[in-house]
């Protein structure tokens, strides 16, 4: 893994004339170091997102994007740390679906989410995969659902973790083609992956980058992809919205939030230079091994889609009755 993975994100002052140019920096934004408090470990691929889109981030800018990773408490250790800083437009939260779960889910939250967090911008989407170990018999995902039919609650599928959005995606995959699999939850997609593997679970729904490995190493092999258009990744694998279940998608995501009573202005700055750094060919770039789909929507548009996967997601946690393990 790069250097980039393992270190905070500088970038010097030699961006100036760039900046003036495009417009990003201006006034008195930024005053300094902008602090992007990520939920999730360093070197996974939320991190790795994060540091990638950052460190343009901070070309543009003309300050240091420092990676601040605050792991725990299903990711409300690190909304917590973003709440202690001033709303001045310098500290932003990376979270994901937890900002739609957690409510749901978790009892005795210190804030609520709907009202706390303002959505900045989707950094990307992570297409996530159906897919059973080599010796499974199924050769495509109609023949999947078709042995789930015919033998109900014998095949198991591995997500990672319980309550996250392979979960979720399993479980409206069962409702929606009507069928009924055996959930196996583990604690990363790598895990996950192992097993897939070694023939210990029939199959899993994890990321594209996850499932490579076994896929490789001839362990595996997919059968579908859970985003509304085919994976790069897996050109030649049709999406669920495809094999007869329209508008299918559901997928892993991050995205940037900044705490209510951030000024406006400041947070459609933010988007803007968000925006601009996805369009790099570097960043896409070192960003391809990852599976990740760059986004980069307006403050408005992210908070649509979240209103919308809250919608979804809060009827399939109601009831699939999914819990926290």
């Amino acid at each position: 893994m790069s250097r980039i993975l393992r270190r905070s994100i500088l970038a010097g002052g030699l961006a100036a004339p760039f900046i003036a140019r495009e417009g990003f920096a201006q006034g008195d934004w930024p005053k300094g170091p902008v602090r992007w408090v990520v939920a999730f470990a360093a070197g996974g691929a939320a991190d790795t997102v994060a540091r990638n889109i950052g460190v343009r981030v901070a070309e543009i800018i003309g300050q240091q994007v420092i990676i601040d990773n605050r792991t725990g408490g299903n990711a409300v250790v690190a909304a917590n740390a973003v709440l202690q800083a001033p709303r001045d437009g310098q500290t932003f939260l990376v979270d994901a679906a937890n900002q739609i779960t957690n409510t749901l889910l978790m009892k005795d939250l210190p804030f609520d989410y709907a009202q706390t967090w303002v959505p900045v911008t989707q950094l990307a989407s992570f297409p996530q995969v159906v897919a059973v170990k080599q010796d499974f018999p199924s050769q495509t995902i109609q023949e999947y659902f078709a042995a789930a039919k015919a033998k109900p609650g014998t095949i198991s599928y591995g997500t990672p973790p319980a309550a996250g959005m392979a979960h979720m995606a399993g479980e409206e995959l069962q409702r929606r083609a009507g069928i009924k699999l055996i959930h196996v939850p583990y604690r990363g997609g790598a895990d996950a992956a192992r097993d897939i593997g070694a023939g210990a679970v029939d199959s899993v729904i994890i990321t594209t980058n996850s499932i490579r490995p076994p896929v490789a190493a001839g362990r595996a092999r997919v059968l579908a992809v859970t985003s509304l258009k085919r994976s790069s990744a897996f050109p030649d694998v049709p999406t669920l919205a495809e094999s007869g279940y329209p508008g299918f998608d559901l997928n892993d995501w991050n995205g940037l939030f900044a705490v209510t009573g951030t000024p406006p202005a400041l947070v459609d700055r933010m988007q803007a230079v968000v925006a601009e750094a996805v369009k790099d060919p570097k960043v896409k770039e070192r960003l391809d091994p990852t599976g990740a789909d760059l986004v980069a929507n307006t403050p408005a548009e992210f908070k649509t889609w979240i209103a919308g996967q809250r919608e979804l997601l809060g009827k399939l946690i109601t009831e699939a009755g999914i819990k926290l393990q």
